[in-house]
């Protein structure tokens, strides 16, 4: 090599990949999912929920997703949680069809109040089967996030954190289960990777709390 002359980065994963452009588009759906998320806050916390929708997209983000993408990731929830179908048609207006569609995708009840938890779950879960690889990255990074926080939360208070869960403790299992099988039926990405691992550690954890307490011998 000349002296003076530049040495080319190593590749890598995060360094192969076109660079991102976040315009203003995305700084209004920030806007609009902090004002529709407002006043809800994540499961049994006072934690305000735009955290969990900034951790989606930020995963979305990390794994090379675009603009649209860290959009949909944003709005992912708003659907569901903030207004049903004529939510879905103010994301297309606002945002366009692709957002629309991705948030959709992501989305598994459109009325208050929903319909059965198990129901729900088992018509998502065959949904997801037939959306594209757009839809699955953003709904894997939700479903990431939220096991990550499941985790975290059960290291600190254990078998209590199921109460919080319509599932309870072994239908919330057994949904995270059954979507990371779903998701690894598809080419792995780091998303699914790391939702892999962090089910795996989910189940690692309710297994050593199961573990009978040895008596000690008098």
């Amino acid at each position: 090599m000349k002296k003076g002359a530049k040495k080319s980065p190593p590749p890598s994963a995060r360094g192969a990949q076109k660079k991102i452009k976040l315009g203003l588009r995305f700084l209004r759906a920030f806007d609009f999912a902090a004002a529709q998320h407002a006043r809800q806050t994540r499961k049994a916390s006072t934690i305000p929920y735009i955290a969990h929708l900034m951790g989606v997209a930020s995963l979305v983000l990390e794994a090379g997703g675009d603009e649209d993408l860290a959009i949909a990731a944003l709005l992912h929830d708003v659907v569901e949680d903030c207004g049903g179908a004529p939510m879905l048609k103010e994301v297309r207006r606002r945002f366009g069809a692709r957002v629309a569609k991705i948030v959709d995708g992501c989305t598994d009840a459109y009325s208050i109040p929903k319909p059965p938890w198990h129901d729900r779950k088992v018509s998502y879960i065959n949904r997801l089967k037939k959306e594209n690889a757009e839809t699955r990255l953003v709904s894997a990074a939700d479903k990431l996030n939220n096991v990550r926080s499941i985790v975290s939360d059960y290291r600190a208070i254990g078998e209590s954190v199921w109460s919080r869960f319509s599932g309870g403790r072994e239908g919330t299992l057994w949904y995270y289960r059954t979507l990371r099988d779903e998701f690894l039926r598809s080419k792995p990405n780091r998303i699914t990777r790391d939702f892999d691992l962090a089910v795996k550690e989910l189940e690692s954890l309710t297994r050593e709390k199961a573990r009978p307490t040895p008596q000690s011998e008098e």
